[in-house]
């Protein structure tokens, strides 16, 4: 198999691991790892574990996204998203829930509650001008360009 080689490692042994759901798919699914399932009210927000941990090869991030049917049907969205998993940390993946949604929503043991998508990155490094260079935009920002 072809592909970016990322090391995993299940933190609770019945974890489920990430699974691709298409052949095309860009998005694998986490699934949550939970001793008990529990209830987002509308307007809560929680950490769900994943019972995985990676170990992803420098210069690449994973970006943790929601799920458009979760977020369809029950309002279920990320409340930091895109997240991004650092090459350098070793922990559990967590998500973290939120329902916007108006029915509380229960989440379950091995239910897939988020996508994780790789991605190269570049690091930057910084040289301070006095002057930026002028561009047609200018610094016009947050809907300066009307609707």
């Amino acid at each position: 198999m072809t592909g970016l080689a990322v090391k995993i490692k299940r933190l609770r042994p019945a974890a489920s691991l990430p699974c691709y759901m298409t052949e095309q798919a860009a998005g694998i699914d986490l699934h949550a790892a939970l001793d008990a399932a529990f209830t987002l009210n509308p307007g809560e927000r929680g950490l769900v574990p994943t019972g995985i941990a990676l170990e992803i090869p420098p210069g690449y991030e994973a970006q943790v996204r929601p799920r458009s049917g979760l977020a369809l049907r029950h309002g279920i969205a990320l409340v930091n998203s895109p997240g991004t998993i650092d090459a350098d940390y070793r922990g559990e993946i967590g998500v973290i829930l939120i329902n916007l949604g108006s029915e509380p929503f229960t989440v379950t043991d091995g239910e897939r509650i988020a996508q994780l998508v790789f991605a190269r990155f570049e690091r930057a490094r910084f040289i301070e001008v006095e002057e930026l260079g002028a561009s047609a935009r200018g610094s016009g920002g947050f809907g300066h360009t009307g609707r």
